[in-house]
């Protein structure tokens, strides 16, 4: 490792690994599915939540980078705490629709707003030369949350008979993510003075007048948006899969696809840990940052396409298998896309800019899923990530990153 891992490195660390014990992420599709919602309903869910993340995400930004970055994270987990609550509490559409503005309101606060402040914690330090590696590190904590997530929201789905119980579950960890962002280093809000407001709201317009910004952020959207949409299907296969091999069929089908989904989700997570870690190796493996961006881009839509493909032709585990290399490939490369935003974007509009990217994000999803949902319920899942993935590839063109020039 290229760089020494102070104190504050473990606290970041620890905000990857709680904030991942989402214990019902590798279930909700099929809690909703169970509750019978069709693709359509569960992709207008996903709508509602990302477009409150769209309303919310600027003013929130700008409200980190101005008023208090910590603040902003500690009222992201009680927004999420407070979502956890109604799924629980009250289970239908209507109020899960609530939920799932009260998880966007969470969302928009964090979105950016960590990512600022470990890089503003690098620029202390001097050391913004190892983003990639650092930031790398730090997310590797993140999947390494996610693979015992996928552990324990299985053992709490087999063992209560219930996809209900993880929901209250998930605010345990939520808890203790809060005090620890609480207690953060105050030196990492950076103080701003009232002088430095305006240039705030300057600096942030100038990260869409530039190209190379620019292209960045859409560049990193349009990939994460169609990486966030087609990864939900992966739930909906694997209980399929579940439920027709020939083993554990003393089990009831609920307890079958717990095992199956936690253990596939566990691979998948732990196998990205390691890719997060490497992606400053990949990168300097590849050449410079806009070369592995573009091909991790076409990789991507490829395997988002095969994993349809594959679907269609009744080969499901071939399906799964890109699906666990689609995350090793997203989980690589994002290290690699928040160095190149943050050589692009002023480090005083951090939070605002990556906000922007996110937006771009939240933008996309808010389309994509549910028109993605609706091709999944009339032509099936495998058509419908067929035509995700090619439409992904088509997008390249206007979001292609180029290698800036120097005089």
């Amino acid at each position: 490792m290229a760089f020494r891992k102070d104190k504050q490195f473990y606290r970041f660390a620890a905000y990857g690994f709680l904030k991942n014990l989402r214990f019902f992420e590798p279930f909700i599709i099929l809690y909703f599915r169970e509750m019978g919602f069709s693709f359509l309903e569960i992709g207008t869910l996903y709508s509602i939540r990302e477009i409150t993340i769209i309303l919310c995400e600027l003013p929130t930004g700008f409200v980190a980078d101005i008023y208090g970055r910590r603040r902003s994270m500690v009222a992201s987990m009680l927004s999420y705490i407070t979502s956890f609550i109604i799924f629980y509490l009250f289970p239908n559409f209507y109020s899960f629709s609530l939920a799932m503005i009260l998880f966007g309101i969470g969302e928009a606060f964090r979105t950016g707003t960590h990512k600022a402040l470990i890089l503003e914690h690098l620029r202390q330090r001097d050391i913004l030369d190892h983003r990639v590696d650092y930031y790398g590190a730090t997310r590797a904590s993140s999947q390494l949350g996610s693979a015992l997530n996928a552990i324990l929201a299985a053992g709490l789905v087999f063992f209560s008979d219930s996809y209900r119980i993880i929901f209250p579950a998930a605010i345990i960890p939520y808890l203790i993510n809060l005090i620890n962002l609480a207690t953060y280093p105050k030196a990492l809000d950076r103080e701003v003075r009232r002088t430095e407001k305006r240039r705030t709201w300057r600096d942030f317009l100038m990260v869409f007048r530039s190209r190379d910004s620019r292209r960045g952020i859409f560049n990193s959207g349009v990939f994460d948006a169609f990486f966030k949409t087609g990864q939900e299907y992966l739930q909906p296969i694997l209980k399929s899969m579940a439920l027709a091999l020939p083993v554990m069929v003393a089990l009831s089908g609920r307890e079958r696809t717990a095992i199956l989904v936690g253990g596939v989700y566990f691979l998948i997570y732990l196998t990205s840990s390691y890719a997060s870690r490497n992606a400053g190796r990949m990168s300097r493996k590849i050449g410079h940052m806009e070369k592995t961006l573009n091909l991790t881009f076409i990789a991507g839509s490829a395997l988002l396409a095969m994993a349809g493909g594959t679907i269609g032709a009744g080969i499901p585990g071939m399906a799964i298998i890109f699906f666990l290399l689609f995350f090793l490939l997203q989980n690589a490369r994002r290290p690699v896309n928040i160095t190149y935003l943050s050589e692009k974007i002023s480090h005083r509009t951090m939070a605002s800019g990556l906000s922007a990217e996110s937006q771009i994000k939240t933008l996309l999803i808010a389309i994509l899923a549910p028109v993605i949902g609706f091709l999944a319920d009339r032509f099936g899942i495998g058509l419908a990530l067929t035509v995700s993935g090619i439409s992904m590839g088509i997008l390249l063109t206007g979001v292609f990153l180029k290698k800036e020039t120097k005089e």
